[in-house]
């Protein structure tokens, strides 16, 4: 059995719940990947940072390299091209630094990660300023 601290499940705990601070400006605007999609993700690369690191003595790097490409399918599949317009863009943007956020967790880089997350929410909530399209 894998030895758990409490600070791992903080970790854990802490990575849900800025997956869900992201997802919720998702959710809000209608998108496909909304605040579950972005728990899970953040989640996800939360626990595959910590199982890594802690338990299989990896280079946080190697981790972070195979959480990006495993990130990129994700975001791939967000991604709608359909008669010129594409759709899905911000969502797979969005999806991408949550896993960071994730693994910036997992390594307890816990400043980081909150402030990452607060930027990304706000970069989200920009949407209201843009110009309405014609």
């Amino acid at each position: 059995m894998l030895p758990v601290d409490i600070e791992m499940i903080a970790q854990l705990l802490l990575a849900v719940v800025l997956g869900i601070l992201v997802g919720v400006e998702r959710e809000i605007v209608h998108k496909p990947a909304g605040l579950r999609t972005h728990a899970l993700v953040s989640l996800g690369a939360c626990l595959f940072t910590i199982i890594s690191v802690h338990h299989f003595n990896m280079d946080p790097a190697r981790v972070a390299a195979g959480i990006v490409t495993g990130i990129g399918f994700i975001g791939a599949g967000s991604i709608i091209a359909e008669k010129g317009h594409v759709q899905g863009v911000t969502t797979a943007a969005s999806l991408w630094c949550v896993a960071a956020i994730g693994l910036a967790v997992g390594v307890g880089a816990y400043v980081l990660a909150i402030v990452s997350s607060a930027l990304v929410f706000g970069v989200l909530w920009l949407r209201k300023a843009e110009k309405p399209s014609s």
